[in-house]
């Protein structure tokens, strides 16, 4: 085991301890395989603690009032910038991104719980123009204990969209992370309760995600639940709640269209989507996805993409220089070899990778596929990899509708240099998430969000916080 990883615990009441039961799992460095640690598993009893827990101190962190809470959140934020590269190396070392990219997502979770604890304090209500005796008010108060529920590809970033937001918006909140990379989460707890977080307030489990889920969500002391990760699960999970009528934050999976119009600078947009491509090795909700060139830049396109993608250093995150790391465990390969084959079956051709990296850890090549058919899998089904697959439009109005084809809606990006056909595509895309002549993603400061089947709800910017609070209508009549 490493002396660099931090020992795994749960996170009860204020109380680090070990699973009751004994259970748990490996945790398991992607870039070695080299066992870094165990995770505790939480049994029923520590489960029901936690919502216990949640439920006691959810009053008091509530009436303490935003002041209160400010000092300790922003404190906390404070404590995470100073920690980064400490929080940053074990996010490295567990989920395998390179350590830029950790230190800055690291900054980037801190500067979420910023902005949302300042979102808190301007949570307000208004007054509505009414009668000489009456006064008509709209008040928003915290909506109560959350059950919240996050994948592994961004051990800080996700957890702290929904604690930033519970918390900010005066709510506690009980919390499960992936078992696949504990110890970042468990470090950013750390840092809130270091910044003086009363106890309860916060809760941190890991363990058999069905088991959880099921008793988090059914429990009537929990009164909203956060979830980000799959479709499938997404729906599960939705199911759940509406069993019990209890309300839902969804952000789910896509498979995100970018459309590369004629008048764009083809090298420039290549080397710019190359970029994004390849942040965490595209195991991003938001990654590009699908390329749609204009068939007249499509050849300059195409060859400037598979330069940038070949260019990219790929190894441990831990070493200087590396740009892109492994992937996080070998279904994630299995899963992207099946795809690039699918599509070569059909017609494609790789121009540059395809193949997972021989030795230790779960390297996969950065891959460029064109002339991808429209019936490859991989058009239709998230890669979640680092994987560009390419196809030429002729018409854009097809490429819209092309784009538009999938039931995905989280992301999608345009290059063009042409302020009117900027402006249709922003009409016209299905998504809640644009970048034009870029492909950037979330931002605190503004709200993300996806359509259809990519989930409902938005984080960030001030439409971030209204699912953790309830909105009361209130006529006060001044006299009987």
């Amino acid at each position: 085991m490493s002396t660099e990883y931090p020992e795994i615990k749960l996170y009860i009441n204020g109380e680090w301890q070990d699973g009751a039961g004994g259970r748990g799992d490996d945790i398991v460095n992607p870039a070695t395989e080299e066992v870094l640690g165990r995770v505790p598993f939480a049994e029923p009893g520590q489960v029901d603690a936690a919502i216990a827990a949640a439920a006691e101190a959810f009053p008091k962190w509530r009436d303490a009032g935003p002041d209160v809470r400010s000092e300790i959140l922003l404190k906390t934020a404070a404590l995470l910038h100073q920690r980064a590269d400490e929080i940053g190396r074990v996010m490295t070392l567990e989920e395998g991104k390179s350590l830029g990219e950790a230190v800055g997502e690291v900054h980037r979770a801190a500067a979420g719980l910023e902005w949302n604890t300042e979102e808190g304090r301007r949570a307000y209500g208004r007054i509505i123009p009414s009668g000489p005796d009456e006064i008509l008010s709209v008040r928003v108060t915290p909506v109560g204990p959350v059950g919240a529920f996050v994948p592994w590809n961004f051990p800080a970033g996700g957890p702290m969209r929904k604690i930033s937001a519970a918390l900010a918006a005066g709510n506690s909140i009980v919390i499960k992370p992936s078992e696949e990379v504990p110890a970042t989460v468990s470090l950013i707890v750390r840092a809130f309760e270091d910044a003086g977080l009363p106890p309860g307030v916060l809760n941190l489990l890991f363990g058999v995600p069905d088991e959880i889920s099921r008793t988090v969500i059914a429990d009537p002391r929990i009164r909203f639940i956060a979830f980000t990760g799959s479709i499938p699960v997404g729906k599960h999970l939705a199911g759940l709640a509406a069993q019990v009528m209890k309300p839902v934050h969804m952000e789910l999976g896509g498979h995100a269209p970018v459309i590369v119009c004629a008048d764009a600078d083809p090298v420039k947009a290549a080397r710019s989507a190359a970029r994004a491509k390849i942040v965490n090795a595209g195991q991003v909700c938001t990654s590009p996805s699908r390329f749609l060139v204009h068939r007249s830049i499509y050849d300059q396109f195409t060859a400037a993409l598979t330069e940038s993608i070949a260019a990219f250093k790929v190894g441990n995150g831990l070493e200087p220089g590396v740009q892109m790391g492994p992937m996080v465990n070998h279904r994630r390969l299995a899963s992207v070899q099946k795809l690039i084959e699918d599509a070569v079956s059909r017609g494609a051709t790789v121009t540059t990778g395809g193949e997972p990296i021989e030795g230790d850890g779960y390297f996969f090549q950065p891959t460029v596929l064109t002339d991808v058919p429209a019936d490859a899998a991989i058009l239709h089904e998230e890669p979640f990899g680092p994987v560009a697959p390419v196809a030429a439009f002729d018409d854009l109005d097809a490429a819209l509708e092309l784009a538009n084809s999938l039931p995905f809606g989280l992301a999608a990006y345009a290059y063009t240099d042409s302020a009117a056909t900027a402006e249709k595509l922003i009409a016209g895309y299905e998504a809640g998430i644009l970048s034009i002549n870029h492909c950037g993603g979330s931002l605190p400061q503004a709200p993300s969000g996806g359509f259809k089947e990519s989930g409902y709800g938005r984080e960030g910017g001030p439409e971030g916080l209204e699912g953790y609070l309830v909105t009361k209508r209130v006529s006060h009549k001044l006299r009987a």
